[in-house]
């Protein structure tokens, strides 16, 4: 995979993800990093899926997505569950969101 030039080399299906949060170039994509471009999936409502962001990650390293293994794929799933177990839950609601966004955490009371 050579560098990443256009969102495009990442595949249709992403490319579509990505332009609906607004990254619209691989240079703005490169600027915000991996992590935070999948956070910004993940809030707009994107399912967490390790696969995307494995790829998104090495396509900004200009690697091959299979290129990765062992140690570096398990780093990589780490940091994964990190950013997913930190992204919005999708069922909260909009002031719940708010309170999760300064770190306080709501339950819903079981009715």
């Amino acid at each position: 995979m050579a560098a990443l030039t256009t969102i495009k080399n990442i595949g249709p299906a992403f490319e579509k993800s990505l332009k609906a949060v607004g990254i619209t170039s691989a240079e703005q994509l490169r600027d915000m990093g991996a992590d935070a471009a999948y956070t910004k999936l993940l809030e707009n409502g994107s399912k967490p899926h390790f696969i995307g962001y494995y790829v998104l990650h090495m396509a900004l390293q200009g690697r091959p997505w299979n290129d990765c293994k062992g140690d570096e794929k398990k780093a990589l799933r780490k940091q994964f569950d990190k950013i997913k177990a930190q992204s919005f839950d999708q069922d909260l609601s909009e002031m719940e969101r708010v309170l999760d966004m300064i770190g306080v955490r709501s339950s819903k009371a079981n009715t």
